[in-house]
This record gives C-alpha cells, sequence and structure tokens, in this order.
C-alpha cells in the first residue's frame, strides 16, 4: 500500500547528494542558534514520542543513576533556547515551556519525570547524554524514540567504539573512533558541531530499530515509493557537567519529492553516484544491497525525467 507521510514534501537536507562523505565523521561548524530543527511536524513527532514513552518506556528511555544533573542542564538549556529563538512554537510560563501548536505544557520544575525525558517532550530531536570515563566516552542517559535500525538496550552503557562495532571502518580500534574521541575531548560548549547522515527505507515510520530492506524484494516499483530517512545530528558539550548532549533529528522524505524540487535532477544523480559508490561492507551495514539496482535506475531514470521537463 503506498504510503502518504505527513511531513513537507521537499527536502530540507540531502547529505546524499555529493556534498558530503558517507561513512565519515563530516562534522562541520554549528551556529548556536541553530541547534534545535523544529518544522510543521512538530505535534506529530511529540505525540509519537509520548505514545512510545507510555506503551514501551525501557525501550525508549535509559538512564544511569548519577546522570539527574546533567540531564537537568540539558532541560535548562533548552529552557533557554526555545522560546527565544522560536516564540511562535514556544512560551515560557513561570516554571513552564508551553508548546504553542499543542497547547502542551512541560514543566521544568517536576521531580516524577526523569529531566531528559521532560526536555524530549519539548523537541523533535532524540536526545543522548555521554559522559567521559577511564576508558572512554560512554552512552550514559538517552531519549531516543525514533531510532535508525539500532536498539537502546543494546548500546546503552557502551562506548564510542562498542556503538560503533558495526560500522564499518568505525570499529573499537580503529582510526575513525580514536579521532572522534579526541573531537569529544576538545569540544567546547560554545561550539557545537553538525553532521548528517542519511539511508533509505519502504516506510516513514519513525520509530525504526530494524531496517525493513531486510529479506524485501525491491523493484523500480517501489523504489519510487521509498524514503529517504536523514539524520541530523549535533553534538554539543554541557558546560557544567562536561557531558555531551548527542541530539538526533530524523527527517523523512519521499524520494518522489525529487521531482517537484528545483535542483531535483542534480540530487537525484548525486544519490546515485554516492549509492553507487558504496563499498560491499557499507551496503550491508545499510542493509541496501538487494536494493542498490533498482534505487540507482529509478534515480537515473528520475533524472532525466528532470532534465527532460527542463529542456
Amino acid at each position: 500500500m503506498k504510503q502518504t507521510p505527513p511531513d513537507p514534501i521537499r527536502p530540507v537536507h540531502a547529505p546524499y547528494s555529493g556534498d558530503s562523505v558517507p561513512f565519515s565523521i563530516g562534522l562541520k561548524p554549528l551556529d548556536p542558534a541553530d541547534w534545535i530543527e523544529p518544522d510543521a511536524a512538530l505535534p506529530r513527532y511529540l505525540t509519537e514520542k509520548r505514545r512510545l514513552f507510555q506503551a514501551h518506556p525501557d525501550l525508549v528511555f535509559r538512564q544511569a543513576d548519577d546522570t539527574a544533573a546533567a540531564q537537568a542542564e540539558v532541560l535548562a538549556l533548552l529552557a533557554d533556547h526555545l522560546p527565544a529563538r522560536f516564540p511562535d512554537l514556544y512560551a515560557r510560563e513561570g516554571e513552564a515551556i508551553r508548546i504553542l501548536p499543542t497547547g502542551d505544557i512541560v514543566s521544568l520544575g517536576a521531580d516524577n519525570e526523569p529531566a531528559l525525558w521532560r526536555a524530549a517532550q519539548l523537541v523533535q530531536e532524540d536526545l543522548v547524554l555521554m559522559r567521559r570515563h577511564e576508558d572512554g566516552w560512554r552512552l550514559a542517559a538517552a531519549s531516543l524514540s525514533f531510532p535508525s535500525s539500532w536498539r537502546l538496550s543494546e548500546k546503552f552503557g557502551r562506548t564510542l567504539g562498542d556503538i560503533h562495532a558495526p560500522v564499518p571502518d568505525f570499529g573499537p580500534s580503529s582510526r575513525a573512533i580514536a579521532l572522534m574521541a579526541r573531537i569529544f575531548d576538545n569540544l567546547k560548549p560554545e561550539l557545537p558541531v553538525v553532521r548528517y547522515n542519511w539511508t533509505f527505507n519502504r516506510t516513514h515510520t519513525l520509530y525504526l530499530p530494524e531496517s525493513e530492506l531486510a529479506n524485501r524484494e525491491f523493484t523500480e516499483a517501489s523504489a519510487i515509493e521509498a524514503f529517504v530517512r536523514v539524520e541530523r545530528q549535533t553534538l554539543r558539550r554541557l558546560p557544567e557537567s562536561g557531558d555531551i548532549l548527542f541530539t538526533i533529528r530524523i527527517h523523512i522524505d519521499p524520494l518522489a519529492a525529487l521531482r517537484a524540487h528545483p535542483d531535483g535532477a542534480a540530487l537525484a544523480r548525486g544519490f546515485a553516484d554516492q549509492l553507487a559508490a558504496l563499498t560491499p561492507d557499507q551496503l550491508a551495514y545499510k542493509h541496501m544491497a538487494e536494493a542498490k539496482p533498482a534505487m540507482i535506475a529509478t534515480l537515473r531514470r528520475l533524472a532525466e525525467e528532470k532534465e527532460t521537463m527542463a529542456g
């Protein structure tokens, strides 16, 4: 059955265009004003977060016992940032934040819910706290409602190297993990960074701990109905605790949206070229090996259609 996502169809970010290299760290400086990225789908994301937390709290939230202060720090940062940056979406009301599109109120002073979960109820981003230990940076707390082919239960408490062990060239003793650890160590509170990741899938489901490409037939007919899943990831050191907050903002765009995009032909060709250049290990990690031929053919045909229309 054809799925129709409620999100705007125009891609906001296109890291698959060829401007960035997949399976690289690829961090870039981020203006703190652009730290959080809400859009018209904010109510849908927040509703889905609450549904998941109420139904399966252990799947979407974990915390170490000694992270309460850092969690409160995250909540305070968001409470300051959101009403000032997005006054049409958020309003400060005493010790609470009102989310204007929904009317929901998130308490800043309540002690009956973890502060990181209250912070996560304000934004579309998932929020992950990383903490430095003697053996490296470990995942110390997280509100993770919208994973892309991974499970919080399998990563909680683990080091950067162990978390990235399944990723080609990002194992525990790899050069990439050593470089990532140095970046974490040297990150400044006033200088957050951003990177992007992408995959594609047959669904626009937000909670996606397993790819729906695995062991599924994928033809050119189904490829045009695929959805591109882009992760906008930011890293920001918390000034008081020294922990690092990792945010993950999921954007889901139907591939067919490239037909309406003014740069759709270039984006489709760049996407096809980037997909064609992935190694067998990289394709296997993303569960895209079987879908690759149909996806490339569809992207190149889409680019040709756009160029014909423009000519």
